[in-house]
């Protein structure tokens, strides 16, 4: 099963005028710019059908995570309907991809890396960093998941008005 080949692929598109990236996965034989919604792959990557599913899970749990971030900060993300939001810049996208990619080579190091992205998923990583309940490479690669969050938008936050006192 892990013999048959797989493109993990970062591209951008455009359906009905709105722009997207998208990170997924095509069979080695299919071209992934095929699709007529895709326009230009910027990441493309020939590995293991278990390799990319497994690659593809922490890319988009990385994604969730910043987007759950940006959205408690009261940041006003579009999500498309189809793939990530252009708000969302090539080059973060690209250092997410690269950052799962590689780290997957290192079998004790991708384990930390999904498990501290987890924890990520409830908590900011910056407190386990600070109060020093990480050690050693956890501390380390506590530190990399971490800037992998650390995206700020140019586009305004969201007011949020209160009510009034009357009606």
């Amino acid at each position: 099963m892990e013999k048959s080949p797989q493109n993990l692929f970062l591209a951008s598109g455009v359906k009905d005028g709105e722009g997207f990236w998208l990170v997924g996965v095509k069979n080695c034989d299919e071209k992934i710019l095929e699709d007529k919604n895709l326009l230009d792959c910027h990441r493309k990557e020939l590995i293991g059908k278990e390799s990319a599913k497994d690659i593809l899970f922490a890319i988009n749990l990385n994604i969730n995570n910043l987007f759950n971030e940006l959205r408690n900060k009261d940041y006003l993300i579009k999500r498309p309907s189809i793939g990530i939001s252009f708000d969302i810049p090539l080059h973060l996208l690209e250092s997410i991809f690269d950052f799962w990619l590689d780290t997957y080579k290192n079998k004790e190091a991708w384990e930390t890396c999904v498990g501290l992205l987890k924890i990520r998923k409830r908590i900011s990583l910056t407190t386990l960093i600070n109060s020093e309940s990480l050690k050693g490479n956890s501390k380390k690669w506590a530190m990399k998941v971490e800037t992998l969050h650390t995206y700020v938008p140019n586009s305004f936050k969201i007011e949020k008005l209160n009510d009034p006192m009357w009606k």
